[in-house]
Formats: structure tokens, sequence, C-alpha cells
């Protein structure tokens, strides 16, 4: 696979905030970025052809302006299928979290979601500005094959950064009857179950990788919620595509969804390389 990072951008605000973040990752970890336009389906109009140069131009004049090496394309296909295609060539693949034209309701529903849920490695979803304020990365992990992959790409960009990785493990409280007298009891134990559990699954990684500040957190809270209180002083958070529970068939697991459409630091969604399905 190509070391290289992809963004693709429409002319849009959010979308210059995409290029903005993908040129800074391209130039700390030394790889090539690859801006693309996807014209749609009027490329051949002078207005048409002319706004798509010009959204481009200006693109890749911002990414080379911060330092990154460049490269750049205009495609005409179906703006989700090219971009889920740039995927498997690419190290990641940096989208805006809202757009113009085909890149309209990304977040809540369209492009950026359906290209999270079917690319072939990590997907960046920047809502705003991509200030790099807290020297710290949060990955949400849980043990599961995809949180593996999140792990391994948190890492990576933590090592790049010279960031701190701080691990969060949401454990969601099971239901007990209301009438179970000993409920608290249990529900306590479990938890530090729980929690041992999750710091054992971390201490690997720490050992593995001496060189990164590893902290962890074990909070009785669902996930999401756990990830969006870690986010408020994160610079990037890193989720699998899916996990273990009741939605790990989905394409994307509740709490990427979750996480995507509440959490307003960079968002990267992670799969393992070979899980393309």
């Amino acid at each position: 696979m190509a070391r290289r990072i992809v963004v693709g951008v429409d002319g849009s605000v959010p979308s210059m905030a995409a290029v903005e973040w993908a040129a800074s990752d391209a130039r700390i970890r030394g790889l090539p970025l690859r801006i693309v336009h996807v014209c749609g389906p009027w490329p051949h109009s002078p207005g048409g052809l002319a706004y798509c140069t010009k959204a481009l131009e200006a693109a890749a004049t911002w990414a080379r302006d911060l330092g990154a090496e460049v490269t750049t394309e205009t495609l005409t296909g179906n703006v989700i299928g090219d971009l889920i295609g740039e995927s498997a060539r690419a190290d990641s693949v940096v989208l805006g979290s809202r757009g113009l034209g085909g890149f309209s309701g990304m977040v809540l529903g369209s492009v950026g979601l359906a290209v999270a849920g079917h690319a072939a490695g990590p997907v960046v979803i920047v809502r705003g500005p991509a200030e790099a304020a807290h020297a710290r990365v949060v990955v949400g992990y849980d043990g599961s094959e995809h949180s593996r992959a999140a792990m391994e790409y948190a890492l990576e960009q933590a090592r790049a950064r010279g960031a701190e990785l701080h691990v969060v493990y949401g454990w969601r409280m099971p239901m007990f009857s209301p009438y179970a007298a000993v409920a608290g009891s249990l529900l306590e134990d479990a938890f530090q179950q729980e929690v041992k559990a999750a710091r054992e699954r971390v201490a690997p990684w720490r050992e593995d990788n001496p060189d990164i500040k590893i902290t962890d957190a074990e909070v009785c809270e669902h996930p999401v919620a756990a990830l969006i209180e870690a986010s408020r002083t994160a610079d990037l958070v890193v989720v699998g595509s899916r996990g273990l529970g009741p939605f790990a068939s989905a394409m994307l697991g509740s709490v990427s969804h979750g996480v995507l459409h509440q959490v307003t630091c960079p968002v990267a969604v992670v799969r393992p390389q070979e899980d393309q399905r």
C-alpha cells in the first residue's frame, strides 16, 4: 500500500480545515499529500471546470505553504466511490465535516459516514480549526481487533507528534433487577474486574512503546461519553470502526458513530487493513 495521505476538497471552509490538518500530518509523519477534488456530474461545463480547478489550486497552494509535498487530481466519478477507491492506496483519507455539493451533510449521515464505514484504512474527519494545542492523542480501546488497529494508528500519531497517548475504556453498566438487594455490590465487583482486565490489556502496549507516555482511564459510563470528555483536552481522537457489543457486525459501530457526531476535535476512524467488507 502506498504511504500517502489523501484529502478530499470541494472549496468549502471545512474542507480547507481538512487540508490544513492533512498537510500538517503529512509534514509531521514525512508522507506525501495527495489532494483530490471530485467534480461530480458537471465537470465539463465551463463554470464547473473552472470551479473544480480553482478549488484544487487553492487547496494545493495552502498545503504547500504548510510544508507538504503535494500532488493533485480532479476526479469525475461518484464522490463516495472515488474516495473509498482512494483509501485502498492511502495511509489515510482526510475529510472536512461538511461541505458543498457532494460533500454536503458530511458527518450527519452522508459522505463522511459512508467513507468512514467502508474505507480500506483510517479516515480522519476534521470539524474545525486543526490547531494542535494539547500534545495528547486519545484512543478508545476495548481489546477488539478494530480497536487494536486504532491503537496502532494512535501510537504512530502520538510518536510523530511527541504527544501523550491516553487510552480510554468506558464500561457500560449491565441492567440489574431493582429488587436485587446485592445489585450495588455486584456492580462494583464487576466494574473492578473490568478495570483490572482493561489495564492488563494496555500493559503490553506500554511495555512495547517505552518512548511514548501512555496513560489510561477506565470509567463506568458509556464509551461515547467517556471519549467526549477525554476529547476536550485532545488534538486527535482515534476509534476503531466497530468493536465489541451488539453493533460489532455494523460498518460503523455505535461508538464510532457517536464519536463522529459529537466530538469536535479531529476524529480518526480505523479498521484493520484486511477488513474491507
